[in-house]
Formats: structure tokens, sequence, C-alpha cells
């Protein structure tokens, strides 16, 4: 049986008077994509920062590796990868003089030869020179994913990953996934792509009323019924 990878049980968060996460529970195995899909605003992005140790949930209990964030945040931050819709990266720096600063950050050993490795992962080699600011929204998503890999995370999250990538670089990004998690990488995505997001995942769920109603088992046919079917339950 696959190993727990991460564990979240009776997580809540509140902004304000508005329940966004409601008592959520979720499991991860090693090996797993997971692909969380659900509407604007229900609350994906608030959970996968919570899930990444970025912010605090107000209730509920979260494991990673069998650790604590309260007690280990430092290793399990090591552990994990976390890529946003948003780059954030250095635009007056180059994509080799990004992934270099990131790799001091970790201490990443023959950092040049992993620097050369993800930007040729990314089909970014040729503009390793090139400053940032110059790079199209799509280059500056798969520098990104990059960096997020740059320090061989076991666990990775992935929030609304296919933002700004035209056709190809979506399927570069798969492409990706694919490799890293026959190499035993986890991955933990959230999206409202339907298309590609069912594509990669190996397991799915959706999020609704701040909980994930998992589906796995589901032919693609019951799963996109249900999840139209739940959109229009929340008025979309």
């Amino acid at each position: 049986m696959a190993d727990g990878i991460l564990k979240a049980k009776g997580i809540r968060r509140s902004f304000g008077k508005k329940n966004v996460l409601n008592g959520l529970d979720l499991e991860l195995h090693k090996g797993d994509v997971y692909v969380l899909f659900g509407s604007n605003g229900v609350g994906k992005t608030t959970l996968v920062k919570i899930l990444a140790t970025l912010i605090h949930s107000d209730k509920g209990e979260i494991s990673h590796f069998g650790m604590s964030a309260e007690d280990d945040l430092k290793d399990i931050r090591r552990k994990i990868g976390f890529m946003s819709h948003e780059p954030y990266l250095y635009r007056d720096l180059t994509a080799h003089e990004n992934l270099d600063f990131f790799a001091d950050l970790y201490s990443i050993p023959n950092k040049e030869k992993r620097i050369e490795e993800m930007l040729k992962m990314v089909e970014l080699y040729h503009r390793s020179f090139d400053k940032v600011g110059s790079f199209s929204r799509g280059m500056k998503q798969r520098l990104a994913l990059a960096r997020t890999l740059l320090h061989s995370p076991e666990l990775v999250f992935l929030d609304e990953p296919y933002s700004g990538l035209d056709l190809n670089a979506q399927a570069m990004l798969n492409k990706v996934i694919e490799k890293m998690n026959q190499e035993g990488v986890t991955f933990f995505m959230i999206t409202h792509d339907l298309e590609k997001g069912m594509e990669i995942a190996t397991r799915r769920g959706i999020l609704s009323k701040g909980k994930i109603i998992d589906d796995d088992n589901a032919e693609t046919g019951e799963f996109l019924s249900k999840y139209k079917e739940i959109l229009g339950g929340e008025g979309h």
C-alpha cells in the first residue's frame, strides 16, 4: 500500500464571517498526482497555501512525512516545492541568475549542473542569460517550474500551473510532471482546467462548500457530470 506523505484533518479557515474551508480532510500517498478542481472563489488557493505551510489554518491538524509543521517546519520545507500562478522571479536577473540565487538558498551541491539540467527540462536553456523581464508570461511560468523543482522536492504543490501557458507549454508541463512522478515525486495540483487536469491526474477531487469530494474511481464522464452539477449548485 502506498505510503502516507501528507495528512490533513479537520482543516478550517475563515475570512471574516465567510467559512472558506469547513472541516476539510485530505490524505496524499507517495506517487500521487492529485488534482483538485473547483470553481473560482471556493478556497482552492487558500487550501494549497495551508498545505504548503505558507499560511496557517484556523483549526485542524496537518502532518508532512510524519512531521508536524510546528516542530519540523525547516525540514518539511526542504522536502516540498510550491509553484503559484504568480512566478515570483526577479525581473532584472537572468534565468540562470534566478536559479543560481535559489540554488544558494537551498545549498544545492553541483549547482551549475543542476541549473543547466532544469533549464533544459523546461526548454529555456537557450535563454539562460536573458533577463526574465524580457520573457513572456508562459516563459516565466516555465522558469518558475524549474525553480520549484530545483532542490529535488519530494512533494510539489501547483497552484493553477496552466495559467498563461500556450498549448505547447501546457503539454511540456504535463510531460515534466509525468517524468518527475515516475521518479517518485508526489504532486498536488489545483486547477479549473478540466481537460489538462484530467489528463495528468492519478487521483482527483472537487472542492465544494469547504470540503473535498473525493472521486478517484469514477469514470471520466461520471466525474464531469458531478463537477458540472456541483458548479450549477454553486450558482455558476
